[in-house]
């Protein structure tokens, strides 16, 4: 891995922790637990499609432990990881069927995905399988969102021409 590719891959990580901490600060769309935008994924799914599986983990994981870090919800660090190593993993074997311009469908299976991770790691953690009964509505909202954070990060393809040359796997 060049210096380069390293050092853009940080520069994601850090636009992906800047994202989170400002999705913090926003009220959340809906009055339901564990809802939101999930502005960070927009980096996740732009990595799933400019690196390689193992470059776009690191991105993922790093954002995760610095973002359990900076909002101080170590309890939280579980749930993410349980989501988004669902979210990338299911987003990598469904990148083998959809384009780039396809790339709003792979976000909001990859949202579905996340909270599918999140609410098992949940029912396991709390011990109780009723948990899982809140996933309906938990993949809808996730559905929404990843049409969103997907149409953020097919735009981002878009405008980032000089990087899908340099930095093809």
């Amino acid at each position: 891995m060049s210096i380069r590719r390293l050092n853009f891959m940080a520069l994601l990580t850090g636009l992906s922790l800047i994202l989170f901490v400002i999705e913090m600060q926003v009220p959340p769309p809906l009055p339901l637990p564990g809802v939101k935008i999930g502005l960070a994924n927009v980096v996740t799914v732009y990595a799933v499609y400019r690196f390689k599986p193992g470059e776009a983990l690191m991105i993922l994981l790093a954002r995760i432990f610095l973002a359990a870090i900076f909002a101080g919800q170590a309890a939280a660090l579980l749930y993410s990881l349980a989501g988004g190593l669902c979210c990338l993993s299911g987003m990598l074997l469904a990148k083998r069927f959809l384009t780039a311009r396809r790339l709003w469908r792979l976000s909001a299976l990859g949202a579905v995905l996340h909270n599918g991770g999140q609410v098992a790691a949940a029912s396991v953690i709390l011990g109780t399988p009723s948990v899982l009964a809140y996933f309906p509505l938990l993949a809808a909202a996730g559905a929404l969102a990843g049409l969103f954070t997907g149409l953020a990060a097919e735009h981002l393809l878009a405008r980032l021409p000089y990087f899908s040359v340099e930095m093809r796997p």
